[in-house]
């Protein structure tokens, strides 16, 4: 079954260092084939906190999700990242195509 992560950016405090987490990030990707089904569009929060942003990428299963994650190019990337936005993550099982 597919695996979907999901990244919501609730608040960047410095761009300049999410820049050099947006250059890691995506050479991260490198390797894993990930299929980005929304990335930074326009959104609309309808209920909850508000965000900046969000992108959801979509894996194979959740096996390939959590080997992406746990990479050591993404994890070098995460701490960009960790140092001047504030994000939610998490990795969700999709259900099986008709």
């Amino acid at each position: 079954m597919p695996a979907y992560v999901v990244l919501t950016r609730e608040h960047t405090h410095d761009a300049q260092e999410m820049e050099q987490y947006a250059t890691k990030a995506k050479a991260a990707r490198e390797g894993h084939a990930p299929q980005p089904l929304a990335f930074y569009g326009d959104v609309e929060v309808m209920e909850g906190s508000s965000m900046e942003g969000a992108v959801i990428l979509r894996f194979s299963d959740m096996a390939a999700a959590r080997a992406w994650y746990q990479s050591p190019a993404y994890q070098e990337a995460r701490k960009h990242r960790f140092q001047r936005a504030d994000y939610r993550v998490f990795i969700v099982e999709g259900v099986e195509e008709a």
